[in-house]
């Protein structure tokens, strides 16, 4: 009988689950047409812990699931598994009693508008913002912007859609391509109205992003995470170190910048993950999400604090007592890999990556004949390297030093040139 809900279907989530949670544990419930289009019925025999699927309109009435979807028997936990099933996650654990972070909080991390208000209200720095509706409030707001400014929509994860732009950017050209990414869909998201874009200040400094496992609004951990971003107008991520440099009492204030957020949102019950710059020697919000990190960061907590945070956020979930706290960290990082645009026509060095001392995980996700798009998002990444060291920057040394010995050629064809 499962014992848990997951809202909103991830099949590479499901997959580290499987590695603690008992066999058919886990119910997924998500849109029919993303259950269709990802086969998700079909691998309930391939994960020992995926025991059925349950339909529902995750996305599009999520306020309204309490009256259509009844409790499942013996299920005691309810939780997202990507940001499309952030609010109605949420919504069910409020109307069935169970632990989560509030279906108010939830709406606010799912919404970037939201968090701009709230943050606004709360007196949390971040950039100077406004939605914009066309190219032409887009390029009037840009106008006030002399180090440029970003372009995102509102509502989409995994940096779809978002720019940063140089003064003197083509600002039709960067809104044409902003909401065609909003209509894309695919497999995780609906086809359906665009999603809503606003424009920032472009903020200068290092970023980092604080992940924080909260009960009753009691933070039980706290990690911060320094990121490596791609260079130029797509900001996609390209390498994390955990736990990040303590340089100059920054952890220490991203930790209370981070509580600050958590408070003023009312947060109960669950993961937060906030992503933000330093800019002038303060921690300035970028947005913040109310699930999991991606990007295999709680792999990286879990190398480097020995402590789960998937498991204990699971423990909490269906109210019961998470691990003892954390011992003092070493260091992990991954390192992303990234690739000319084009067919792939050879891949090697990924024997030689994973016998490089201190490296645990070495994925690679073409081959030969593999048609590679430009990075503009984090699903255009081509693998990752994940390495272990004493610190995290002995980790990223040897991250970096891996994922080099991996060369993966390509050449134009005609896809590439489209």
């Amino acid at each position: 009988m499962p014992a848990y809900l997951l809202v909103g279907y991830s099949a590479d989530l499901l997959r580290v689950l499987d590695g603690f949670l008992a066999p058919d544990s886990v119910l997924v419930m998500d849109e029919p047409e993303v259950l269709a289009v990802r086969g998700a019925r079909d691998r309930t025999g391939e994960i020992a812990c995926f025991a059925d699927v349950l339909p529902a309109p995750v996305q599009t009435d999520a306020d309204r699931l309490p009256a259509l979807v009844a409790p499942p028997p013996g299920v005691s936990a309810v939780l997202p598994g990507n940001d499309y099933g952030v609010v109605a996650a949420a919504v069910l654990a409020d109307a069935w009693g169970l632990p989560g972070p509030g279906a108010e909080a939830a709406r606010t991390f799912r919404d970037k508008r939201r968090q701009r208000r709230l943050a606004d209200e709360a007196g949390i720095p971040q950039p100077a913002w406004r939605e914009v509706s066309d190219a032409a409030e887009a390029a009037e707001f840009a106008a006030g912007c002399p180090d440029g400014f970003v372009l995102k929509p509102a509502t989409l994860q995994s940096s779809e859609g978002v720019l940063v732009l140089e003064p003197g950017a083509d600002v039709a050209a960067a809104w044409r391509h902003t909401t065609a990414r909003n209509v894309i869909g695919g497999t995780m998201r609906l086809d359906g109205a665009p999603s809503p874009c606003l424009a920032e200040r472009r903020l200068l400094g290092e970023e980092f992003s604080v992940e924080l496992l909260l009960r009753d609004g009691a933070a039980l951990f706290c990690n911060v995470t320094a990121k490596r971003l791609l260079g130029g107008v797509h900001p996609v991520e390209m390498g994390h170190v955990v736990p990040a440099p303590p340089e100059g009492g920054v952890r220490e204030s991203l930790n209370a910048s981070m509580l600050a957020l958590a408070r003023a949102s009312g947060f109960r019950t669950g993961v937060m993950h906030g992503e933000w710059i330093i800019e002038d020697g303060m921690p300035h919000l970028v947005e913040c999400a109310a699930r999991l990190p991606g990007d295999q960061i709680h792999r990286l907590i879990e190398l480097a604090y020995d402590w789960d945070l998937l498991r204990n956020w699971f423990r909490i979930a269906a109210g019961q007592e998470p691990a003892a706290a954390p011992r003092r960290p070493q260091g992990a990082a991954i390192r992303f890999l990234g690739v000319p645009p084009g067919r792939v026509t050879s891949v090697s060095g990924i024997d030689e990556a994973r016998s490089t001392a201190g490296v645990r995980d070495v994925a690679v996700s073409v081959a030969v004949g593999s048609h590679v798009e430009p990075i503009r998002s984090s699903w255009e990444r081509s693998g990752f390297v994940i390495a272990t060291g004493p610190d995290g920057r002995g980790a990223e040394r040897t991250a970096r030093a891996a994922s080099e010995r991996i060369v993966i050629a390509t050449e134009q064809d005609a896809l590439a040139g489209a």
